[in-house]
């Protein structure tokens, strides 16, 4: 979720709003995520996305970085659109998928832009209209949410609504900001050690789920983050990886800032640049600079080289006797 800068109406027209979710069509098919819920509001947006192999800050810096640059242009103004950085929030899929996808999709009425679920139901602004089938979006992922209520798309359909009314009856909201369930873990004290790095990788995320999956999700980041600064230890930097994969390619690392169209060198580019941002984790505005690209195609090629790495079987083993140390 993200909200605009000074809480101002970034979304408030229906071109603003379109212009994001054409942008979001395009990145969830880029980076092979899936949008489960969303809601646009005027001055804020809800997402319940599921990442694919493609982390999720590659999404939204594309998703953000190009509807503010279209947002400023259409509106005549210079500056920041956005609100610092957008809040995310790591979900247990198995406990909180349905009341996300309710919460997400009850966001305008609870906010009285309209005034009740047959209003939504004809809402063309989230995904609950989707769901219905009363309007079509393609990129919309909708089996994963109606095959918890049934087989049947008619009965799936019928059920998921009653399951929409019965949410405006609750008493309150509850809680998805993942704070209480640090709270039932034991307390922050608790969790200090296991989120110092947690923390330092992921910014403004939080975690909703119960304390297996809290730890769990601790600990494959904490497996992540070492395996990391394990290969910075031993000296993989861009510089080692660019001159690595050249090798291994026989191309002439002089060539890696030149054009290649479906040659040794595009593969090698390829490769750089999935490594270089999934395995380092350097940003492409880095991988950009070095090999003369623009970021987006560096994301572009960066989706290639990972076809061409689980084809061919590269990592950084394979890729270690190449490397002159």
């Amino acid at each position: 979720m993200g909200r605009g800068l000074e809480r101002r109406r970034i979304l408030a027209e229906d071109t603003d709003k379109q212009d994001f979710i054409d942008r979001l069509e395009n990145g969830l098919s880029e980076t092979g995520s899936q949008c489960l819920a969303w809601a646009m509001m005027d001055n804020h947006y809800h997402l319940l996305i599921r990442v694919g192999k493609t982390p999720l800050p590659v999404l939204m810096r594309k998703l953000l970085g190009g509807y503010a640059t279209a947002y400023n242009r259409r509106h005549k103004r210079v500056g920041y659109v956005f609100q610092n950085r957008y809040k995310s929030i790591l979900c247990d899929e198995e406990s909180y998928l349905l009341e996300l996808v309710r919460y997400i999709h009850l966001n305008p009425v609870r906010a009285r832009i309209i005034n009740s679920v047959f209003e939504l139901d004809r809402y063309p602004w989230t995904g609950h209209t989707v769901l219905l089938g009363n309007q079509k979006r393609d990129w919309q992922c909708t089996n994963t949410v109606l095959a918890r209520f049934s087989q049947h798309t008619t009965l799936a359909r019928s059920a998921y609504r009653q399951f929409m009314e019965k949410g405006l009856a609750k008493p309150g909201e509850a809680d998805y900001g993942g704070g209480g369930v640090i709270r039932s873990y034991g307390g922050w004290e608790n969790l200090d050690r296991a989120c110092a790095e947690h923390e330092r990788k992921i910014g403004d995320e939080r975690i909703l789920g119960d304390s297996d999956f809290v730890e769990q999700a601790l600990r494959q980041d904490a497996l992540q983050i070492e395996a990391r600064l394990a290969r910075v230890r031993d000296g993989w930097n861009l510089e080692t990886l660019v001159q690595s994969v050249c090798a291994y390619f026989q191309v002439d690392i002089e060539q890696v800032t030149q054009k290649g169209r479906r040659n040794n060198l595009s593969f090698a580019k390829a490769v750089i640049c999935h490594l270089g941002t999934q395995e380092l984790r350097l940003s492409t505005t880095v991988i950009a600079a070095r090999l003369k690209m623009g970021q987006s195609s560096v994301s572009m090629s960066g989706k290639r080289g990972q076809k061409i790495c689980d084809q061919s079987h590269i990592n950084f083993n394979q890729l270690d006797r190449f490397r002159v140390k």
